[in-house]
């Protein structure tokens, strides 16, 4: 299977954007790059010389760090909460 799924994608936008249609909101968009980062993490452990996609989870990567930083800016609270919801290092 090549990225998410629908059912998978709402239930993200619901737990991080308390609807299913927001799928807009930085945290839901937050859920699905990490989700997308994580699959494909494990996609280049069995395929150490996919150099396109390798490209793709380090645009992917800075992607959600801009995300991330954008939310610490306005909430700091909501972004240590979803930081460690995720399971993501956190900044110092």
């Amino acid at each position: 299977m090549t990225g998410l799924n629908k059912d998978r994608k709402t239930q993200l936008a619901q737990e991080f954007g308390g609807s299913d249609k927001n799928t807009g909101a930085p945290a839901v968009q937050v859920a699905l790059l990490t989700e997308r980062i994580n699959h494909l993490t494990e996609h280049l452990k069995g395929h150490k010389k996919d150099v396109h996609s390798r490209r793709g989870l380090l645009l992917m990567v800075a992607q959600r760090q801009r995300l991330l930083k954008y939310i610490s800016a306005k909430d700091i609270t909501a972004y240590r909460a979803l930081t460690e919801k995720l399971g993501i290092r956190q900044k110092a």
